[in-house]
């Protein structure tokens, strides 16, 4: 067995054994494929208020400019399906932020991947990646045959559906690359159909700044009035185009107990988010995603959708 299929299997293995969903390898490179389709959604203010995504524009696309010498994306979902779900008469929050902040999470399982790497094989030089720079995960996910990108634009498999976290280490290892897989939305349109606001407003093509998840969570400002009614009780994040998504009937629930939420999540009915209480929102979100919006951004979105 050459070495770097030899290195590739130790890595998706040891990939496995820290929790890690599935393993993907890509060669670094320039990603000519999105290159025009990123341009075309920021040329299209797709990305609303979210200014951070016209930064870096070359990094996005060419990992060597982000890593030096860097030869390989290994790309690694991690489930996120919880146990269970919040009280039907609840305000929703979406699925990924029952538990711990995933950044946290993930980083620390790709520091000791990296660190398992650099044991087993040598000396290697390389970044770990978790949704905070810019990176294009899902293409590379993609790419790295993990799944192939839906109709409401996140990455779909057809054993696990869509509920997982994508990360990355970026190294400067040669290894043995894994090639895409074929589409299989066929001719569903579930996603479109369910979107309350619009937001996939093509297959394949989501404007991010009509998206509930953009509204609860990135602006800063009001909500719009003309949008009353149509946020389908979400109080943080969406998770409509997933949940409608046949392929995510073969969900199941991770086994990550950093994931489990504070009892109180699932518990609350609307009148105990509607009360909730600046002490209340630290205990249940103390290391919570939600903690981005904050509290008072959180009683926004109530508010909202109460009126």
């Amino acid at each position: 067995m050459n070495s770097k299929r030899r290195y590739t299997e130790i890595i998706k293995a040891e990939a496995k054994r820290l929790g890690f969903l599935s393993c993907g390898v890509s060669p670094a490179g320039f990603l000519e494929e999105e290159a025009p389709r990123l341009e075309n959604w920021l040329e299209q203010n797709m990305h609303g208020e979210m200014r951070y995504m016209e930064n870096h524009f070359d990094k996005r696309l060419d990992p060597t400019k982000l890593v030096e010498g860097s030869k390989s994306v290994i790309s690694l979902l991690l489930n996120y399906y919880p146990h269970e779900l919040q009280n039907e008469e609840s305000y929703k929050i979406s699925k990924y932020a029952y538990g711990r902040d995933y950044h946290f999470v993930i980083k620390d399982k790709l520091k000791q991947l990296l660190n398992f790497m650099q044991d087993e094989i040598g000396e290697i030089g390389g970044r770990a990646f978790v949704d905070s720079a810019p990176v294009l995960d899902k293409a590379w996910a993609a790419k790295s045959g993990l799944g192939w990108i839906g109709k409401h634009s996140n990455l779909l498999s057809k054993k696990a559906g869509s509920f997982y976290f994508i990360a990355e280490l970026i190294v400067d290892l040669e290894l043995e690359y894994d090639t895409p897989v074929t589409d299989h939305c066929g001719s569903c349109t579930a996603c479109i159909d369910a979107c309350p606001t619009g937001a996939i407003v093509d297959p394949y093509k989501v404007d991010g700044s009509k998206c509930i998840s953009y509204f609860t969570i990135e602006l800063k400002d009001e909500l719009p009035n003309s949008l009353k009614g149509q946020f389908d009780d979400w109080m943080f994040g969406c998770d409509i185009c997933q949940d409608v998504c046949p392929w995510n009937r073969f969900s199941k629930p991770h086994n990550e107990p950093l994931f489990n939420p504070h009892p109180l999540l699932l518990e609350n009915d609307k009148k105990d988010w509607e009360e909730i209480t600046r002490e209340t929102f630290n205990e249940i979100f103390r290391k919570s995603a939600v903690k981005r919006t904050k509290f008072e951004g959180l009683k926004r979105n109530i508010r909202f959708l109460k009126d």
